[in-house]
């Protein structure tokens, strides 16, 4: 985790203390739930909570521990015997490491998710309310760059808006499958300890029991979760590459805010640079390239290996909190967009007409020409524009062939801009409903 990309909600979730605070939590309800059974002592499972609930953990006496034990799970629990005292022999009865590795893993990854979706709602909201204050604003679609047909940038921003809806959709079900606890001991075979004990640590950690496992929770589930956030990353970077962009300077139909005393570049004064959109960019090839490994994770040897331990040890955290940091900021870069509908307009023009060319084609083959003819036509009108040499309604009411079958008013009528955003509504409709 790099502290330039990182906020302090998400990155609480993967701090050391955290992390043993839910290892020791899971050791203690593993410890209530084996006392309810008879299994140890029911004072000893009450010492251990009483001992350690409120402990604040020594990371620099675990780290000590483990250099010479070579083992994360084991100097933890030497550190907690350390705390709680001679009960503590009565802690990880019939555990295995894995147990609370992996039920930890899934608690801290439902919690980072969590924040995901909450970070997910404002980017939806950001791109609704900007949605509908655009639109009717006219501007120009582009198929391979290229100008094609006219569209409203209400339109854009609610594509956008129905991507992070499916995008939180997948991420809900993404929570819901990694939500698994697994106190199955060595091989997951509860030969040392009772299948009840797993129901009970996950009831108490919002987990679900993983219905059958190894000696590790099943990688097939962290790689859904980790493809889940690689496609979320991916439309975050498509939607900054549409604003980047759209604030080229022979474009500049929207532009990134620039504060009071920003700068955008340390040579040339004038610069006003889509650093927000390239910076999101750049975050979401780092979370995308995290797939790759969780994909890896899921071919483990038998019933167990750690080949995808140091994998997850830096995945986990640097995905989920890269990404929160890029959602947070793309809420920000959209909220504070602005937005120039007189340049889109300007663009709109730029091609003299060209851009309504479909209708003409159309136009003319229903007054009776061969799609070849009609094809023909239009485009030997349009070339002429593309050069600079002429407008394209009067060069179309020039054309012998075109007035054949169509008048000057009928030529008139295909260029009317309006006629291209009669279904934006509809649209609307099936992206935000009813609202």
């Amino acid at each position: 985790m790099i502290p330039r990309y990182t906020r302090p909600e998400m990155a609480s979730i993967w701090e050391p203390q955290t992390r043993f605070k839910i290892w020791f939590e899971i050791e203690a309800h593993a410890a209530d739930a084996l006392a309810e059974l008879g299994v140890i002592p029911r004072e000893a499972a009450k010492t251990i909570w009483a001992k350690a609930k409120d402990a604040t953990f020594d990371v620099a006496r675990i780290d000590e521990i483990e250099r010479e034990t070579k083992h994360d799970v084991i100097a933890f629990l030497t550190h907690l015997a350390e705390i709680v005292g001679p009960e503590a022999r009565f802690v990880h009865q019939g555990m295995t490491s894995s147990d609370v590795l992996d039920t930890c893993l899934n608690v801290q990854l439902k919690r980072a998710a969590d924040l995901l979706i909450a970070d997910l709602d404002r980017v939806l909201a950001a791109l609704k309310s900007r949605a509908f204050e655009h639109k009717m604003t006219p501007t120009i679609g582009r198929s391979h760059g290229i100008h094609a047909e006219p569209v409203t940038f209400g339109l854009k921003l609610a594509y956008a808006h129905a991507e992070f809806a499916r995008a939180r959709a997948r991420l809900i079900a993404a929570r819901e499958e990694i939500s698994t606890c697994a106190i199955s001991g060595a091989v997951g075979t509860f030969a040392q300890i009772d299948p009840r004990v797993e129901a009970h640590v996950a009831k108490a950690m919002g987990l679900r029991p993983e219905p059958i496992s190894t000696q590790v929770i099943p990688r097939d589930r962290h790689a859904m979760y980790f493809a889940t956030l690689g496609v979320i990353a991916a439309s975050v970077d498509r939607l900054a590459v549409e604003v980047r962009h759209m604030q080229r300077t022979e474009v500049l139909e929207a532009e990134e805010f620039f504060s009071e005393g920003q700068k955008g570049s340390s040579a040339m004064p004038h610069k006003r640079n889509p650093v927000l959109s390239e910076n999101l960019s750049g975050l979401s090839r780092m979370v995308r390239a995290y797939v790759t490994p969780a994909l890896e994770n899921v071919a483990l040897w038998h019933e167990r290996d750690i080949s995808h331990s140091s994998a997850e040890r830096m995945m986990g955290p640097d995905a989920t909190v890269t990404l929160d940091f890029a959602l947070v900021r793309l809420a920000g870069l959209i909220e504070k967009l602005l937005v120039y509908p007189q340049n889109m307009q300007k663009n709109l023009d730029r091609l003299g007409g060209l851009v309504h060319s479909q209708r003409v084609l159309i136009a003319l083959t229903q007054k009776g020409a061969s799609r070849e003819d009609a094809y023909k036509f239009v485009q030997r009108n349009a070339m002429p524009v593309w050069r600079g040499e002429g407008d394209f309604q009067t060069l179309l009411k020039q054309d012998a062939d075109v007035k054949k079958y169509m008048t000057d008013a009928e030529i008139e009528e295909k260029f009317d801009l309006g006629y291209h955003l009669k279904h934006v509504d509809t649209i609307f409709k099936r992206v935000f409903g009813e609202s």
